[in-house]
Formats: C-alpha cells, structure tokens, sequence
C-alpha cells in the first residue's frame, strides 16, 4: 500500500478524510496527521510518506512552505492541496511545485478519490513527474472550462487561468457544441483532432457528465458556425464508420469572452430535443428552438417556484401549480394553442433538465411517451394531463431515490432562514455530521455546492423584491441576507447578468 500523511489545521477536516473515503479500496493507508506544516514537516522525517495532502494556508508554516521543505530530501513525494481559499497566486505556485490537483473546499469527494487514483496510477508506473505534466493540465483546464461555462468563474480569473492554460481564446464569438456518446465511450477528443481544418480554432474538453464539449472560436457568426457544423459533420461520419453511435448538439454563437455560458446552456437546452426528434443525430439549437418554442419565448410561469416544489418533493402542490398555472394562460389576450403547446414543451424540457441536475443520469425514457401526448394533444385538457404526467413522474423519481432526511431538513432551513447567517460548520453541529460530509452529501443530492445554492436562493428572492416592493437596493441586500451591499452587487450581477440597480430600470 501507498502511504498518505494529512496536514490541515481544522480537526474536523482531518476526521472528516478519514471517514469519507475508503482508503484501503485504492490501495491507500493513512500513516499519520498533523495541524500545521512544521509539525507535518517533522513528522515526515521520522515517517516516510508517498502522498501528502494538505491545506495552504495553516498557522507556524503554511502548506507551500511545507511542500518546498519536505522536496528537498523526497523530491517524488505526491501532493494535493486542499483550500478554502480560490486564490489564483496559490494555485500557480502549487502548480510550479508539482502539485496533483489544487481542490476547494468543501472537498467533492468524487474528484478527491478521482485524484488520488490518478496519483497510485503514476506511483504504480513509476513515472517522473513532471512540473507541468500533461496530466495535470488537463485536469485543470477540463476544471476551468466547466467553471467558465457554467459561470462559476469570475472574468479576472478566468482571464488570468486561461492565459496560463494557453487557451485559445482571442477570436469575437464563440459556439459550442456537445457530443455525447453511449455510456461507457468517453472518447472524441482524437476525432475532432482529426477533422480539425486550418484557420478554425477548437477547444475541446470533457464536461462532468461525460460529455465532450467542444468550444470553437469564430471570427465571423455564419461563416464561422458553417464550417464548424461541417466538422461536426464529418466526425458524425467518422463515429459511423467505426460503429460508433453519438448525438451532437450545438448552441448559439455568442460573444467572447463572457457569454460563453449561453451557448453552453443552450446546446444544454438542445440536447433535450431529441425526445422529440429521436431520428436526427445533429440539432441545433437555433433551429430546434423556433419550432418548439424555446427561442423567443416569453415562458410565463415563474420557474423559480416549480423548482422549489420539486426539490421539497412537493407533488401534490406542483400538480395544483400546474392547473392554477393553465387556467390563468388560457385567459390571457392573445393565447392560441399552438403558443399553449411551445409553453408545455418548454416546461416540460425543464422538468427533464432539471431532474437531471439533481440526479446527475439522464431520465429520457420517463419522458419519450408523455412528449408525445403534448405534440398530439387534440384538447386543452389532454395537454395539461400530459404536462402534470411529467410533473409527477419528475418527483416521483426524486421520492424513489429517498433522499436523506438531513438534506430536507438544511433545505427547508435554507428556504425559512435564507437572510440568516448560514454556513456548513453551523448546520454540522446543529445536525451533528461532519461539515465536509455534510458539503459532499448536500452536492450529491441538489447538483450544487451550499455556497452557489444559497446564493442563487436569495438572488431569486431579491429579484422578486425588487419586482414587487419599492425597497431601495441596500434595504433588499439587507433582508435577503447580504450585509455588505458591494457583495451583494457582485453576486447579483454573476446569477442575472446586470446589477440589482439595472434591473430594477427594466421592470
């Protein structure tokens, strides 16, 4: 076995790496711990170790001080830090030291046990590590893209890692596309090597979900789309002749560097359309959308509240959602049922995608018949019915999975006392389980850090305030649970796109 010696400052961290991962099962065993570098330091003198895992930033000598110490005498000694600090200086140094991965925390364990088999793989090979091996940035850029794509990334930083990274990024717009292949084929990447053409620039990379995500860079919308819809193409034919199955969507062009993420969620969005054309192996979004009403679309249902329903397993409130929802589009001026039927797909589409988000599988069979049903619906009725089948088939899908009964309890907490001080090391005591246990199991079941999930709970409630009451900006911050008005702005700006002030004009 691999010896593994642990180094942070906070005892629950150190218990909590000892209970959250089955270290024998990788080949692992843990031969000692320590609260601070110096002690680390003199403990890995008396106790040989071929991985150290340790925090940054820790009281006598800090997790970089120990690294550059102990590698004077075990220049081999396998490293991942853990922080609760993104701070881009500490992950360039910890990359120019030769480091695994660089994890925030709350740890996510999946990528934690991910690291270290990647790391027994390159003890069990014997290979020399290099500082910047290629491993190492794949890792990280697979990690920035998604944060990039997913807008967990602010601009500066991002900026700053893609430059390090050396991504190619310097062309006005931007489309992505996603290909996505059975389960158990994560290939691609070579294909689109292959089919690459001079003058179009390609990023590809491989989401969370197993998808390969490919980012072309354009320097012009239709030309630049053209050509990249003939590589796609070609590597459709490619996958063909090797009988190899994949589905490809792709998003809309936007401008770089920051609208990125909207061609991500939008081949996201596209990727879902294949319920309703189950034939065709290529769909763009811009296409698909028009004619099944996702482009465009005014939704006029507040989805913020279906959201929540379904996260509470609420089914009989989402149903009465549904029908209060029906009766009031069905008197609106203007309302036709081609305009009903664009709205039931649309809702329809975010049940799906949002089961998906918290159960990390695709569902797509829960959902073939009943797309079916609203496509053919001959009455109002008929179509509200197959809307609500999908409802209920989203949360009983959720009820099936059991989710723990802690995670309520922190929602419906989160959801009473959301302008309260909340933080995982309160909630770990108030239910008497380890904050990074706690962190990893709340992720697992809503698709989200505590952090983003919180942020985004009170963002949605400042929005409707600003909506509704005539507060000033400062009184919203304040009641939503911001006590700093500029964090407030800063937050505000990531999850709508305009600061609180700008939003408040548009209404």
């Amino acid at each position: 076995m691999y010896r593994v010696f642990l180094v942070d400052d906070e005892p629950f961290i150190i218990e909590g790496l000892y209970d959250i991962i089955d270290w024998a099962a990788l080949g692992l065993e843990i031969v000692g711990h320590a609260g601070n570098g110096q002690k680390a330091l003199d403990a890995l003198k008396r106790t040989p170790a071929d991985i150290l895992i340790t925090d940054i930033s820790m009281p006598v000598m800090t997790g970089l001080e120990l690294i550059r110490a102990v590698r004077e005498w075990n220049p081999g000694l396998k490293v991942i830090i853990l922080s609760g600090y993104n701070e881009f200086d500490y992950l360039k140094e910890g990359m120019r030291l030769g480091i695994e991965n660089y994890l925030l925390k709350p740890i996510d364990v999946q990528e934690l046990r991910s690291t270290l088999t990647t790391t027994t793989d390159k003890l069990n090979a014997a290979q020399a590590e290099r500082v910047l091996g290629e491993q190492d940035m794949r890792i990280l850029k697979e990690h920035i893209m998604h944060r990039w794509l997913t807008g967990q990334i602010a601009p500066n930083e991002f900026d700053e890692r893609a430059e390090l990274l050396q991504l190619q990024l310097n062309r006005p717009y931007a489309l992505v596309a996603l290909v996505r292949f059975p389960e158990g084929d994560a290939g691609g990447a070579d294909l689109v090597a292959a089919q690459r053409p001079p003058g179009l620039s390609v990023i590809p990379f491989h989401n969370m979900d197993g998808e390969l995500v490919v980012v072309f860079t354009l320097d012009e919308p239709a030309e630049g789309k053209r050509a990249a819809l003939e590589l796609l193409a070609r590597m459709k034919a490619d996958c063909a002749a090797a009988s190899r199955s994949c589905r490809i969507s792709l998003g809309s062009v936007e401008r770089l560097p920051y609208e990125a993420a909207q061609s991500y969620a939008h081949a996201k969005k596209a990727q879902e359309f294949f319920l309703l054309y189950p034939d065709r192996d290529i769909l763009d979004y811009e296409e698909v959308a028009v004619s099944g009403g996702a482009a465009g679309l005014d939704f006029p249902l507040e989805w913020a509240e279906y959201s929540k329903l379904i996260l509470a397993k609420d089914k009989d409130g989402l149903l009465a959602r549904i029908d209060r929802d029906y009766e009031r589009l069905l008197t609106q001026e203007g309302m036709t049922p081609a305009r009903l039927q664009q709205i039931s797909i649309e809702l329809m589409i975010r049940f799906k995608m949002e089961l998906k988000a918290i159960k990390h599988t695709d569902s797509s069979e829960l959902y073939q018949e009943a797309f079916g049903r609203v496509l053919h619906a001959g009455t109002v009725d008929r179509m509200t019915e197959a809307v609500k089948t999908v409802a209920g088939l989203t949360v009983d899908s959720l009820i099936q999975d059991v989710r723990s009964p802690v995670i309520q309890q922190v929602l419906k907490l989160i959801h009473d006392s959301y302008a309260e001080e909340l933080s995982l090391k309160t909630l770990s005591g108030q239910f008497n389980i380890h904050p990074v246990y706690l962190g990893h199991l709340f992720h697992k079941e809503t698709g989200e850090n505590f952090t983003e999930y919180i942020n985004k709970y009170r963002i949605e409630k400042a929005k409707t305030l600003l909506k509704e009451t005539h507060l000033k900006v400062q009184e919203i911050a304040k009641t939503v649970g911001y006590w700093e008005t500029s964090y407030f702005y800063k937050q505000f700006k990531k999850y709508v796109g305009i600061s609180p002030t700008d939003y408040k004009g548009l209404l």
